[in-house]
């Protein structure tokens, strides 16, 4: 479960609490697809720059990651972003919902 912190925001206890939640601020198909195509160049990129020493490279990895998923929210999903009140468990939901995406779990 969670509860609010009197910001309209809610607390939670543990990821598992945290990801249905996330979820549901990605509900429209057109923000999980930019957030699973942002999450994609954030591992291409790292695998990139570890493997070639290409070290400025990963520079690349806030502009991807945030760039393509706040875009998603404030053009799709019209809903502010979840890494700004859960920093944490909104890097942690990118990569599970990626998973998820890739398993067949959720549809993009």
């Amino acid at each position: 479960m969670h509860e609010s912190d009197g910001r309209h925001e809610p607390r939670f206890a543990s990821f598992d609490a945290f990801y249905p939640y996330y979820l549901g601020e990605h509900s429209d198909i057109r923000c999980r697809r930019m957030h699973f195509a942002g999450t994609a160049l954030v591992i291409a990129t790292a695998f990139y720059a570890l493997t070639t020493t290409t070290w400025w490279a990963l520079a690349l990895l806030p502009v991807f990651g945030y760039g393509f998923a706040w875009f998603g929210h404030f053009a799709f999903q019209r809903n502010r972003p979840a890494t700004f009140q859960h920093p944490w468990y909104s890097i942690a939901g990118d990569f599970v919902m990626f998973r998820d995406i890739l398993v067949g779990k959720l549809q993009i």
